[in-house]
């Protein structure tokens, strides 16, 4: 089956627009909008605070740990489930023990996505924070990670893609220097369930985090934190509760195993069902499959943009080195101005920026279309 020209858009809630905003929020499939609903009804049913209701409950949250575990070549019980990317990180940043003399190491610094620098930059009085120079593309040199890395490095934070240029950091080169001789946190929001199978234990990471909102298709509010079982010693929650703790003996405390260390109250319930159902949707087109069609989609708009007068186009020439996130803008234009008026025909792209420079972000899905594609191109041809 030819999985690139597959029109997959009627399994995804009909609408008039042309959705290419992914890298932000993408869409849900219909099912997952579905199942969602099925879940709520079956949850009053049964009674929500009910006997019954707990295995029910259960069920669903391990199902979703198993789904995401298959998708990052993981174990379940490594898979924290959190509200946000945001969430995942702020874990790291604020659990693990630092003194006077550590130092960690970032790149980019305001090139990063705020929720990737701004928890680090916290730490800035605390401990020496080592940022790592970029080319215009947003990489750095691996013998520079190389001679950053001293007896105090205490961790190495980085994104696997970025958010502005799409670039796809080298992470499997990058934990190999790293050789798991520090911890490595890896920000995935803009490549899990995008470009392609992941495995962990390849990148050697110790920690990672990303959301079920952007490419994974799932609903607002579900997100995910890996932490390696080896791992889960070195960070102290930021939050306790009966989820996730015990007092022994009376006078003693004690956290749970993972992943219960790490979760506190009660889940986005509705949400992981949806998230869990939309990941089932992914896998049954194919992680590979869908690498593959948003590199198709990709390289069409960028390859249709090169042929207008005045446009600049951002990111790496080399298709394999970027995600499905196109970056361009209109010389003498002003980037808001061009979104605003595309949506005003119902086309849906972003303004991002790299550095200060504000610029237009297209990132296309596998359930968009060769046509919207070029549909788009036509309406930025005659701005």
């Amino acid at each position: 089956m030819n999985f690139i020209s597959k029109d997959i858009s009627d399994d995804f809630p009909d609408s008039n627009k042309i959705y290419l905003n992914n890298a932000s929020v993408s869409l849900m499939p219909s099912q997952s909008i579905d199942d969602m609903k099925e879940f709520l009804i079956s949850y009053n049913s049964i009674g929500p605070d009910s006997k019954d209701s707990e295995p029910f409950v259960a069920e669903k949250l391990q199902n979703v740990r198993k789904i995401i575990a298959k998708i990052i070549s993981c174990q379940p019980d490594e898979v924290v489930l959190t509200q946000s990317t945001t969430d995942g990180i702020n874990f790291v940043a604020n659990g693990i023990s630092f003194d006077d003399k550590s130092n960690i190491i970032i790149r980019g610094m305001g090139h990063e996505h705020h929720a990737n620098y701004y928890p680090w930059f916290q730490l800035k009085d605390k401990i020496s924070i080592k940022n790592l120079p970029i080319d215009k593309d947003g990489f750095f040199k691996l013998h520079d990670l190389e001679s950053f890395i001293d007896d105090n490095t205490k961790l190495v934070a980085l994104s696997h893609a970025l958010y502005n240029t799409g670039s796809i950091l080298p992470v499997e080169k990058i934990g190999k220097i790293i050789d798991n001789k520090i911890p490595f946190f890896l920000d995935s929001a803009q490549t899990i369930g995008c470009i392609g199978e992941i495995d962990v234990s390849k990148i050697r990471c110790n920690f990672m985090s990303f959301n079920g909102s952007k490419w994974l298709c799932g609903p607002m509010g579900t997100g995910l934190f890996y932490c390696s079982r080896k791992s889960s010693e070195l960070l102290k929650p930021m939050t306790i509760g009966g989820e996730s703790a015990i007092i022994y003996d009376e006078t003693n405390l004690a956290f749970k195993e993972l992943p219960d260390k790490f979760q506190t109250g009660f889940r986005n319930y509705v949400g992981i069902v949806g998230l869990e159902s939309s990941v089932r949707y992914l896998l049954n087109f194919g992680m590979k499959n869908i690498r593959e069609k948003n590199l198709y989609l990709s390289n069409l708009f960028r390859e249709e943009l090169s042929k207008i007068p005045n446009i600049i186009l951002y990111g790496p020439d080399d298709p394999n080195h970027r995600t499905s996130i196109v970056s361009f803008n209109l010389k003498g234009q002003d980037s808001q101005e061009i979104v605003d008026k595309l949506e005003k025909q119902n086309i849906v792209l972003a303004v991002r920026e790299i550095m200060n420079q504000k610029i237009i972000r297209a990132s296309p899905h596998f359930f968009n279309t060769e046509s919207e594609m070029l549909q788009t191109i036509d309406a930025i041809k005659k701005l």
